[in-house]
């Protein structure tokens, strides 16, 4: 059985940072492509950014600069360094593992970025 489990989400103030854990279980984590999905209320679920079996990474524009993805294979857990967090950030962030034509998904994590 797959299982993507989100961590590390909370209320942050504008400007502070917060880092995204997801721990993966019932895959070979180290032969899938792993990203970090958001969806705000109202909004669609857009790729914030991800990660290749060989460490190459994609960011959305609004997060480049600020934010960082990277994984532990030996630990099968994707991570997200995110830094200088905006109200627009607000959302909740879902784990995402890929591998030919399969999708898994976790559940979320909700960050909130408010004063």
């Amino acid at each position: 059985q797959v299982q993507l489990v989100e961590s590390g989400g909370g209320l942050v103030q504008p400007g502070g940072s917060l880092r995204l854990s997801c721990a993966a279980s019932g895959i070979t984590f180290n032969g899938y492509s792993m990203a970090w999905y958001r969806q705000a209320p109202g909004k669609q679920r857009e790729l914030v950014a991800s990660i290749g079996v060989v460490g190459n990474t994609i960011y959305a524009d609004s997060v480049k600069g600020r934010f960082t993805i990277s994984r532990e294979n030996a630990k099968n857990k994707l991570y997200m360094q995110m830094n200088s967090l905006k109200p627009e950030d607000t959302a909740n962030y879902v784990c995402n593992a890929r591998r030919m034509g399969l999708n898994y998904w976790g559940k979320g994590t909700l960050v909130t970025v408010s004063s």
